[in-house]
């Protein structure tokens, strides 16, 4: 390659990369695979190696990514937090395990360990507890995200046992089990949120929450594989990682002691199809040396550490036909696109369909009919189409462009700012978002209509007996029992829990409307603060901000629902139905206004309530949750083990600091 040729391939690469640093680590949206990005990588790092006159200390491979966040306080790490060298053959770990050989002549054994999918944490303990918790940023500087990681079950707050140092540094992967990240999109889904993409997205975007409540609710887990500090229980890695066991850190049972490189490539193969079997994802294995004294003689590059590997296992993937792309609409109006293809073996099941996600993605993949593509199926729940062998297309072949209409009512779509999804906005004409506001409204965590499900209200729709959730209680026993598949038993089932779901309480009726934005959560703090429908439908958006954890999106979303005469007209149906649309008497006798214009915030453990029974506390005596200290703050409500930063802000801004003895007495 000529100089000028190779200087030009040189900085298309780093820009490229550059492109896809930001995509992964910043907006948790990448669009190629982790191997292709590091095949990229690597054609980069051979180039600037033989070619040193371009060298630049600003090269993507002079980097370890940042997933740094302005939002957030930053923390310089004490030790660097390297990223590992990647590998994906056989000869490449040889070569590894000949470069540790070459530079020592003692025997040693390496570790294996499974190499989790989530987002890289680490931890400070002093004294025994937990003192700070740090992204890994760009491997220097990290996000201080201690009261989000203080939320997580599985993270010790104070260690058990004892022979732990009084100081020293645990790092570890933060995930989310594949049960709750499908419970998750099946809420967003509901509430109109585009879907995670996949379950290291859904746990890098919920650790960098600004509201420690959601980290709560949606039940992350983390595993921890090295230790780190001064006076550590042992001199190998495999023994500290026993010792962290024994104070209360959550270590993979999945761990063995290899004496050579048969042994680990042994390893890899057995986990290669077991990985499947494992509640949380796993992209690969790590290989490190279990000795901490050849560790440290071995030493670091400017990246990543000489002592360790990981083997990265390819994301399973195959090539079939791109036949059609249909577009289906849900009962938020957003529209999805998915590719039909000719069936494909992929993963142990025959593939036929793959998500699209949005127009931006049609477009990155510059997508036309009958082209071959390459669906992957990895650390993803649903395939996904991840690239187009261009080579192969056909010179007609026609391009997919994204639909303007409504396939299923015609209605020209729209697109709001800032958001991915295209939608429809007839929300009370369009088939789909009808009949899926119906399932929403009968589904368990709603109204819980017993014997009601999507196939029963597709033929009540198609039968023209309910058009809208409020024609449910019209229903007559003949009209259900005449339906196929149904009998006078199913029409006494649904019509006996149509009758009990008028007994249902109000902030479940407030999310079973299937207001945007509005789950089960926001329309828990909507109900308990506002106490009545006709309160609601009057709030203002500044009246509805003012209200803990209601942001502008929700508020705009709530007027425009109630702005809209075809749903005061449905309300009011329901009304004369006997639905519940106010707080019931117990909740609201329970009411006081003692911390009216009261701002509380709430750091620690509790004796005699627990956390969220202190904020229903607050709330029920007029008081406002936050989960951030500023100047506006009233009190910092303080138990045991209270957050550092916290504290340190709090006496800093004159913040009054009281206990669980002191907010019991002022509320009586």
């Amino acid at each position: 390659m000529a100089n000028e040729t190779i200087g030009n391939r040189i900085a298309e690469l780093r820009a490229e990369l550059e492109e896809h640093n930001y995509r992964y680590y910043i907006l948790s949206q990448p669009v190629i695979s982790d191997q292709e990005f590091d095949l990229l990588l690597k054609e980069l790092e051979r180039l600037e190696t033989e070619n040193p006159e371009f060298f630049d200390p600003n090269s993507p491979t002079q980097r370890v990514g940042s997933d740094l966040n302005k939002e957030f306080k930053q923390v310089r790490h004490q030790y660097s937090m390297l990223s590992l060298s990647n590998s994906y053959s056989e000869e490449e770990l040889r070569d590894f395990d000949q470069k540790i050989r070459k530079l020592t002549d003692q025997s040693f054994e390496y570790v294996c360990e499974l190499k989790y999918d989530g987002t890289s944490i680490s931890l400070q303990y002093k004294n025994g507890m937990l003192d700070r918790a740090i992204t890994r940023g760009d491997g220097t500087f990290g996000d201080d995200v201690t009261d989000n990681v203080r939320t997580i079950r599985s993270i010790p707050l104070k260690l058990k046992g004892s022979g732990y140092p009084s100081e020293f540094e645990i790092r570890g992967e933060i995930l989310l089990p594949f049960s709750v990240f499908a419970r998750i999109n099946e809420e967003r889904a509901e509430e109109g949120e585009p879907p995670f993409a996949n379950v290291r997205n859904a746990a890098s975007g919920t650790l960098k929450s600004q509201k420690s409540s959601v980290v709560a609710q949606r039940k992350l887990d983390a595993y921890f594989y090295n230790l780190m500090g001064d006076d550590l229980p042992a001199d190998t890695h495999l023994g500290n990682l026993h010792a962290a066991k024994e104070w209360g850190f959550k270590i993979s049972p999945h761990i063995e002691k290899c004496s050579d490189m048969d042994e680990v490539l042994a390893f890899i193969h057995k986990w290669n199809l077991q990985r499947f079997e494992l509640p949380v994802a796993t992209d690969g294995i790590v290989i490190k040396v279990n000795s901490l004294k050849l560790q440290q003689y071995l030493g670091t590059t400017a990246k990543s550490p000489r002592w360790a590997i990981a083997y990265k296992y390819k994301a399973e993937q195959a090539a079939t036909i791109l036949k059609s792309v249909t577009y289906q609409v849900g009962r938020t109006g957003a529209v999805t696109p998915v590719a039909n293809l000719e069936p494909v073996q992929l993963a142990g099941t025959t593939v036929k369909r793959a998500t699209l996600h949005n127009a931006d993605i049609i477009k990155n993949l510059d997508l036309h009919l009958g082209d071959t593509v390459f669906v992957e199926k990895g650390g993803e729940i649903i395939p996904k189409i991840v690239g187009v062998d261009q080579a192969s297309r056909h010179p007609m072949a026609q391009a997919v462009e994204f639909i303007k209409y409504c396939p299923e009512c015609g209605s020209q779509l729209i697109r709001k700012e800032g958001e991915a999804a295209f939608y429809c906005p007839n929300e009370d004409g369009c088939p789909p978002q009808i009949k899926g506001k119906m399932e929403h409204f009968i589904s368990r965590r709603a109204m819980n209509i017993d014997g009601l499900g999507s196939e029963t209200i597709d033929l009540l729709y198609n039968e023209g007996l309910a058009r809208n959730i409020a024609d449910l209680y019209d229903l007559q026993k003949e009209q259900i029992s005449r339906l196929e598949r149904l009998g006078d038993k199913s029409a006494d089932r649904i019509l006996k829990s149509l009758s009990e779901s008028r007994n249902v309480p109000f902030e479940r009726v407030l999310f079973a409307l299937g207001i945007r934005f509005v789950g089960e959560t926001v329309a828990k703090i909507l109900a308990h603060r506002l106490i009545t429908i006709e309160n609601l439908e009057s709030a203002s958006i500044e009246e509805l901000t003012a209200i803990d954890e209601i942001g502008g999106r929700i508020a705009e979303s709530i007027r425009l629902y109630f702005s809209n005469p075809q749903h005061i007209q449905l309300i009011e149906r329901l009304k004369e139905k006997g639905l519940q649309m106010k707080l019931d008497e117990a909740s609201i006798a329970n009411r006081s206004q003692k911390l009216e214009g009261l701002t509380i915030i709430i750091s620690g453990s509790f004796e005699k309530n627990s956390r969220d029974d202190l904020k229903k506390m607050i709330e029920q005596n007029g008081g406002k949750n936050v989960s951030s200290i500023s100047k506006n703050t009233s009190y910092l409500l303080a138990g045991s083990n209270i957050g550092p930063s916290k504290l340190e802000k709090a006496v800093k801004l004159a913040i009054p600091i009281i206990s669980e003895d002191d907010f019991l007495k002022m509320i009586g």
